[in-house]
């Protein structure tokens, strides 16, 4: 019987210790995503390479076997000021170290590498279950007025061979309605102290994602480094208003933050507080002049270049 492209499932859950199977469930863990898909097998191949009395190819092995995943899910909060949104475990599984205080979730960053946690998958290919231990990965953020803001993951475990599984039954939780990028929605925005119009927003964690597998040692998937980013793109202001060409070219740092949404349980604030602006570009968005700001994310005291705070 054919098998439906549409008919996917993703259930991702925290692992208490590093590379062991969490077993998550569809009743907990399932997670409401867009653009799933599963690279089933990623490896090294590894050639024979043999000299015969005759022409032809050599046997393949496959070293280093793991398996990545990629998905999107929206940015929202989980309805309920205080608990955390479904997919916090992805962010984690990112280098995030997750603070719940009370009404609020805040994510930051840690180097700790003991500090990091994995996750286990499980991608259900319309009865293929592809299990997934001991992920860890990188995610990056876009926001464009009149569009609804997104968190894009890839994430990358443990080889195992797929097996035959029923589609489990999922319930989705502690996702709320997305809300789209807009006036509205946007109830603050602040780059360099100034209040100025948004056109898009964009961060890229960049984690350095290295899989690795010794002799007498483990098979792990480790964050061993990350280069923080984006870009932003502005109705372009008077020099007098804002002179992104001075801060480009000197050696200032300032802020940029963003409020989304207006509900408590469903607004999410993102902050970089030492942000670099890069080459500024020019653009042009309706005949109206826009200014686009590439900018790194600095690290101030350390593990404090992204801030994401659902309250």
């Amino acid at each position: 019987m054919a098998k439906l492209s549409r008919k996917r499932t993703i259930l991702l859950k925290k692992e208490t210790s590093s590379g062991s199977d969490a077993s998550p469930t569809g009743g907990a863990n399932a997670i409401l995503v867009k653009n799933l898909e599963v690279t089933p097998i990623e490896s090294d191949e590894v050639s024979r390479d043999l000299i015969r009395a005759y022409l032809g190819n050599s046997d393949i092995f496959l070293a280093n076997q793991k398996v990545s995943v990629s998905f999107t899910v929206e940015l929202q909060g989980s309805g309920t000021a205080g608990t955390a949104v479904q997919w916090g475990p992805a962010l984690e599984a990112c280098g995030m170290v997750h603070t719940d205080a009370s009404t609020t979730n805040t994510y930051a960053p840690t180097s700790d590498p003991s500090a990091m946690s994995s996750v286990s998958i499980y991608c259900n290919y319309d009865g293929t279950n592809h299990a997934i231990i001991g992920a860890r990965g990188t995610f990056s953020i876009s926001c464009e007025v009149g569009s609804l803001p997104e968190v894009s993951f890839q994430l990358t475990g443990k080889f195992s061979q797929p097996a035959a599984v029923s589609l489990p039954s999922c319930t989705y939780q502690k996702q709320a309605s997305p809300l789209i990028f807009n006036n509205g929605n946007v109830t603050s925005f602040e780059i360099f102290s100034s209040s100025l119009p948004l056109q898009a927003w964009s961060f890229d964690m960049n984690n350095d994602v290295v899989y690795r597998e010794l002799v007498a040692g483990t098979k792990e998937v480790l964050i061993t480094n990350r280069a923080p980013g984006g870009s932003l793109t502005i109705e372009n202001p008077t020099l007098s208003a804002k002179n992104f060409f001075t801060i480009a070219t000197g050696s200032a740092t300032g802020t940029n933050k963003l409020v989304y949404g207006t509900t408590a349980g469903n607004k999410v604030e993102l902050s970089c507080p030492q942000t670099d602006i890069s080459t500024p570009t020019y653009g042009d968005s309706d005949g109206i002049q826009t200014l686009e700001l590439p900018y790194v994310a600095l690290p101030n005291t350390g593990n404090d270049e992204l801030e994401i705070k659902f309250v």
